[in-house]
């Protein structure tokens, strides 16, 4: 049986591709709603909704789509280190991006909204990291 658009997916073995993919789709989709809507990133800074205005969304919008082209990048070029450590960096710097929000600037409280990226983020770290020497060939 032939899985329609299959080649449409990332062609490396493992799951980290396919991770990155849906990584990325994902962030496609919260900039596509930070440009539409302020309704999904105030419940994101829930501690300090009314600081989210339509400048900061489209900002966060923009950011979350520079995330997704690198994580696409790194899907299907997974091999590569330049993509390999720009898909890396870009988790880090959401992990410290929302870490800093939820501790030190106190405008998201921990909650669903808000470990989704926490979640994703370090998951995706600890991935990549661990399996480094696997993917990148230098």
């Amino acid at each position: 049986m032939s899985v329609p658009f299959a080649h449409l997916l990332p062609q490396s073995t493992g799951w980290l591709p396919t991770w990155q993919l849906v990584v990325a789709l994902t962030a496609i989709f919260n900039a596509a709603q930070n440009f539409a809507t302020l309704k999904l990133t105030r419940r994101l800074y829930n501690a300090a909704p009314v600081t989210v205005t339509g400048l900061q969304a489209r900002t966060f919008a923009i950011w979350s789509l520079t995330s997704a082209v690198i994580r696409l990048y790194a899907a299907y070029n997974i091999h590569s280190k330049p993509f390999y450590d720009m898909a890396l960096l870009s988790y880090l710097f959401a992990f410290a991006h929302f870490s800093t929000e939820i501790f030190i600037f106190r405008t998201a409280n921990i909650n669903g909204p808000v470990l989704s990226p926490v979640v994703v983020s370090t998951t995706s770290l600890v991935w990549m990291l661990t399996q480094y020497d696997y993917y990148v060939k230098s």
